[in-house]
């Protein structure tokens, strides 16, 4: 690989939903059974990938715009995101999946020096055991959920939480899917590169990342190629 060199030392931080897992097949499954006593009718998966982004309660708002729908009262919301979050939790890996050439891109990565961590608005609590359910928390330094930082993205300090902390630096890379995540690491100084079979609701390269992918075995030559890259620039 050109440019492995570069990778050591290197922290990248990715993001979870529709980068690094396909959760979408589990989230609609738990989103439908929330407002099913609504009287709503089951959201189709395909919709979801394209509502998934802003964590359950919006997920939940935008099933009842979707089906022309008066929002619901902040108690009926409270208690529709409770029993999503039970159904969710209950089968949190059941039908989630990493997306093809994640284990190995991550091994590739690692076996060159690169420190790897989880920055994701999904808490926790359920990011934690929905990695460790498919074998992936063994690979990160740490896991930053919503609620393990002072803000969740696109606020930067999410980003600089998940790779550290300190200087953002030339080896920092943020992976993600979705505009959320180029504008917290845009923000944050990090590079930004995007997987276009994501989440996001619009065409992740209209965005401007520095690097698109949509193959996993292409990710550590792109990563590798961008922070020499941007170590070229800070030289210069």
């Amino acid at each position: 690989m050109e440019n492995r060199h570069a990778l050591s030392g290197a922290r990248i931080a990715f993001d979870l939903d529709g980068t690094l897992v396909d959760t979408a097949p589990d989230l609609v499954r738990a989103l439908n059974a929330a407002i099913a006593p609504a009287g709503l009718e089951p959201v189709p998966l395909s919709d979801v990938r394209a509502m998934v982004g802003r964590g359950a309660r919006a997920l939940i708002e935008r099933a009842f715009a979707r089906a022309g729908r008066a929002a619901l009262p902040e108690d009926d919301l409270s208690g529709a995101l409770e029993h999503f979050l039970a159904v969710y939790r209950g089968g949190i890996a059941d039908l989630s999946q990493p997306f093809p050439g994640v284990e190995a891109a991550l091994d590739v990565l690692a076996d060159a020096g690169a420190r790897l961590s989880v920055c994701t608005n999904k808490p926790g609590w359920l990011a934690v055991p929905l990695l460790e359910a498919l074998g992936l928390a063994c690979r990160f330094e740490r896991i930053v959920g919503a609620e393990d930082s002072p803000a969740k993205k696109p606020d930067p300090v999410h980003v600089v939480t998940a790779l550290g902390g300190g200087p953002v630096a030339a080896g920092d890379i943020l992976v993600g899917d979705s505009s959320v995540d180029f504008e917290a690491g845009r923000a944050a100084g990090a590079g930004v590169i995007l997987f276009e079979l994501g989440y996001d609701e619009k065409p992740v390269r209209t965005l401007g990342p520095d690097r698109l992918f949509s193959s996993f075995g292409d990710l550590p030559g792109l990563i590798a190629g961008l922070i020499a890259q941007r170590q070229a620039l800070r030289r210069s």
